[in-house]
């Protein structure tokens, strides 16, 4: 409950998860039937960049600040709907931005307020319900949805030293409640331990058709510095693996510094 992302918004992490949450929104729109969205961990929507937490760590300024300017082409259309919202949007706004008429959002946040924030983000908006409950919580109660087909977000901040075994359990949990859905759940790298162990615990989950997309901008071995994120995808949609490469490439060229052991990548942990 301490965890305020408004410190962090528009850093490097967020810039790698919301650019393959386009990516991900827009393959789910290119069949005209509804989808479902559900972000467990929402935060307040939108973000101030010129806010006294941004200013004070100044993370966007090595993150969206260099990719404003004359975008590559991969993240061109991700870079166009950061502008276009104003502010830096959140995951629920950048969801917001891309569903159609026919589509629903849900958004959990158990932060006080930061739900009442996004609350009035969302304010009269019929297709999108905002929850006041804890995420994880949130995929018993809200799945499966009517619509049978939909996106589930889980980015949870990490606080924890036991997150990546819950984050295991959620997605189980939540597919042998939603197995037609696709699952898009974001970590930190910070030393490759954690993540070799959650990778394993995936391969073991039973659950099918997984892939981990990855990015760090130096050699992660400082278990207490921030050194890269990843994003696991369940039920990715058709050419996920071809179309992200390139995105994670982009990402690489323009927010790297050049530090030892930088790099990407994208591996398929379990098959369909």
């Amino acid at each position: 409950m301490n965890y305020r992302h408004a410190y962090h918004a528009g850093n490097f992490a967020d810039c790698i998860k919301h650019a393959l949450l386009v990516w991900l929104l827009r393959a789910l729109g290119r069949k005209p039937t509804a989808f479902f969205a559900l972000d467990t961990h929402a935060g307040p929507g939108r973000y101030d960049l010129s806010s006294e937490q941004a200013q004070r760590t100044g993370e966007w300024r090595s993150g969206i600040a260099r990719l404003i300017d004359n975008p590559p082409n991969p993240l061109a259309g991700y870079v166009d709907l950061v502008q276009a919202l104003g502010l830096y949007p959140g995951s629920p706004a950048i969801i917001r931005a891309l569903m159609r008429p026919q589509d629903r959002l849900a958004c959990c946040e158990l932060n006080r307020e930061e739900y009442t924030a996004l609350r009035r983000v969302f304010a009269r908006d019929k297709q999108v319900a905002v929850h006041h409950r804890d995420g994880w919580e949130g995929l018993k109660a809200l799945l499966p949805p009517k619509e049978r087909r939909g996106l589930v977000l889980i980015d949870p901040p990490f606080e924890r030293p036991d997150e990546f075994t819950q984050l295991t359990d959620g997605l189980q949990v939540a597919y042998a409640r939603f197995r037609t859905g696709i699952y898009a759940a974001w970590y930190p790298i910070k030393h490759r331990t954690p993540v070799r162990a959650f990778h394993n615990a995936m391969k073991k989950s039973g659950l099918h058709d997984i892939v981990a997309a990855e990015l760090w901008l130096r050699e992660p071995v400082d278990p207490g510095r921030l050194n890269g994120s990843g994003m696991l995808v369940v039920n990715p949609p058709y050419q996920f693996e071809t179309a992200i490469a390139p995105i994670l490439h982009a990402l690489l060229a323009r927010l790297g510094t050049g530090e030892a052991g930088a790099g990407i990548a994208c591996t398929r942990l379990a098959d369909e």
